[in-house]
């Protein structure tokens, strides 16, 4: 077996596994690449099952095809080991369906027997911190199994069905700072980051910024991540996560929620049309996702919430913001999404807006995914003439100085407007049934994890 070459040799590889399974190719030679996922055999024959990105199959290896040196090399070869092989596609009766009968192979790059793959079930069970904190340690490998391929891809089609949303109704992608000087949610929940002999903080949303492009560009979004110092360690909860945000001009509240409802239907009909297979594979049922694509998401309003959770026996005066164990028993109800709109001003910040016909709540809402996942979406409309704002800052007695520049948005030209968050993290856990937050993203960062 010939040894890659130890030089840079250039490489684009044109064939995936999946085109082998798509069929199109029966009885044809085909060049593959990828990495060892298991392998066995006897003295003659060897069965090594090759993945990549797009699957697996099952390749077998003869003695007298492939030759002593080159059977010998492969059957020490270990476990993610990344391998060339070529053969002719054999179609099977067998589970895997395809097999390639292999004609020559070489090993490009081995695993050490020294320092095998680390991640084992015997590894697993034996780690000090258990399977869970063991797997976040091999975070980087981890990423390899075919759980978190198929859950970093439909990752990808989420962003993606963000982005094709705003842009078909002509939506910007607008980009705000991640440095910032201010809050924009709760200042116990900032990181607080030396600059240059001030105090700056990582920004919480994007949302102070957003408002000030909104007179230019009236229609915006965008993509990015936000940081808040939570302490909390819950299913749903990072202090690093990515938030698709949107902010519209001359728009009210039920404006921005038919927006927040069209951009979750607009992701389940995405993942549906493309990632069907992998939600499966995942034990996701399809059925589910197509009511979410397709069905009405109700309102219901604030009071409505405290009367329906009194009446399950749960504690609550009016006037709390609701917690996350509150708005798992209110989706207790729903099969579907659900707006809770009209929360009491003492439980919003300031740049909410209060309702005319009655101030003592505010224009604002949450989208509650069922499930037990609760809230995916917080937005409404703003406060937006000068004159209210300055009350409401001053009423919570938040100083004015950091907000100027977000006081000057209504003192020139201020118009109805409002806009969304969606915890991105948060809708891909939910639409693919993954018990932790975790599991959906690549490197999940908490209050004790910052590596790898």
């Amino acid at each position: 077996m010939a040894r890659w070459p130890p030089v840079w040799v250039a490489i684009v590889k044109s064939l995936w596994i999946a085109e082998v399974h798509g069929g199109g190719l029966d009885g044809k030679e085909v060049l593959l690449r990828g990495w060892i996922h298991r392998t066995r055999g006897s003295k003659s024959i060897r069965f090594v099952v090759l993945r990549d990105s797009t699957g697996t199959v099952q390749c077998v290896l003869k003695r007298a095809v492939i030759g002593d040196d080159n059977f010998e090399e492969i059957s020490a070869a270990l476990i993610e080991s990344s391998v060339e092989l070529s053969g002719q596609v054999i179609p099977t009766d067998r589970e895997h369906g395809y097999e390639i009968m292999v004609k020559d192979v070489k090993i490009v790059g081995p695993v050490n027997p020294q320092r095998p793959f680390p991640i084992t079930e015997s590894a697993m069970k034996q780690a000090d911190g258990g399977e869970t904190e063991f797997l976040l340690d091999n975070r980087h490998l981890y990423l390899r199994t075919g759980r978190m391929t198929k859950m970093l891809k439909i990752r990808s089609t989420i962003f993606g069905a963000v982005h094709s949303y705003f842009r078909d109704r002509d939506f910007t992608e607008y980009q705000a700072p991640n440095f910032v000087a201010g809050a924009v949610e709760g200042g116990s929940t900032l990181f607080e980051v030396p600059y240059f002999g001030k105090k700056a903080y990582l920004t919480q949303s994007w949302q102070l910024y957003a408002e000030a492009a909104m007179p230019a560009l009236e229609r915006l979004y965008t993509l990015a991540p936000s940081f808040r110092a939570e302490k909390s360690r819950t299913r749903r909860h990072l202090t690093e996560f990515w938030h698709a945000e949107m902010e519209i001009a001359w728009a009210d509240n039920e404006d921005v929620m038919s927006h927040g409802e069209g951009l979750v239907r607009h992701i389940a009909r995405t993942l549906l049309e493309q990632r069907s297979e992998e939600l499966e594979s995942l034990g996701r049922d399809i059925n589910t996702i197509q009511k979410y694509a397709e069905s009405h998401y109700p309102r219901i309003r604030y009071d409505d919430a405290v009367e329906m959770l009194q009446s399950k026996g749960v504690e609550i005066e009016w006037g709390q913001d609701l917690d996350f164990s509150k708005e798992k028993i209110l989706t207790e109800d729903f099969e579907v999404p659900h707006f809770l709109t009209h929360y009491p001003k003492v439980a919003k910040p300031f740049y909410h807006r209060q309702d005319p016909e009655d101030p003592k709540y505010v224009l604002c809402h949450d989208l509650l995914a069922p499930e037990g996942y609760g809230e995916i979406i917080g937005g409404g409309e703003r406060t937006w003439s000068e004159s209210e704002i300055l009350q409401r800052i001053d009423e919570e007695g938040t100083p004015r100085e950091p907000y100027e520049f977000y006081i000057d948005i209504r003192r020139y030209g201020g118009v109805p407007h409002g806009g969304f968050g969606l915890g991105v993290d948060r809708v891909c856990a939910w639409l693919a049934g993954a018990d932790h937050i975790r599991e959906t993203i690549p490197f999940p960062r908490d209050s004790r994890r910052v590596t790898p």
